[in-house]
């Protein structure tokens, strides 16, 4: 697994643009940084200056890339970036492996069970339970595969009887 720490380009020009991109946070978890769900893959300043970021979407089709790809080209036009190219790439696909702990720590307070876990590479693991982020009980159930979000499921307490999200391990 590719960490954060490994993507993050290590020349200072590269370095920057990696940084004012990171800041850009995701419309659907405002909570979390395009960095903390592990989708910003690559930034670069070209020789030219055209400077190029790379994300990838955590599912196909997520409707938030539109958004993220404007807020990237925003961030960085701020800070005095004229020409910027943000490309989507679906290979290699997104996993929830790619979330930093800083990231899934913020789900956690934000309400919403991060993901536990690594992605299957072969057979897939049957989750038993989820810990409600509400009150830490495993007494949970899950009440629909899609939440409000397609990358989050639907889980009630059965202890506290609140309802949270689940982001979904894959």
């Amino acid at each position: 697994m590719v960490t954060v720490e490994q993507l993050r380009p290590s020349t200072p020009t590269d370095a920057a643009v990696w940084d004012i991109a990171a800041t850009v946070c995701d419309p659907e978890i405002p909570v979390l940084t395009i960095e903390d769900l592990g989708i910003l893959r690559a930034a670069h300043v070209a020789e030219t200056g055209r400077v190029e970021v790379t994300i990838t979407p955590t599912y196909s089709g997520c409707p938030a890339m539109d958004a993220i790809r404007d807020d990237v080209t925003i961030a960085l036009g701020g800070a005095g970036y004229d020409d910027v190219a943000v490309r989507l790439v679906l290979a290699p696909a997104w996993t929830t492996d790619w979330m930093s702990d800083d990231g899934k720590a913020k789900l956690e307070e934000y309400g919403i069970a991060p993901p536990t876990g690594t992605a299957a590479a072969g057979p897939v693991r049957v989750g038993l339970s989820v810990k409600c982020p509400q009150c830490s009980s495993l007494n949970t159930r899950e009440l629909t595969r899609f939440g409000s979000t397609s990358c989050k499921a639907l889980y009630v307490c059965s202890d506290c009887k609140e309802p949270f999200d689940y982001f979904k391990v894959h």
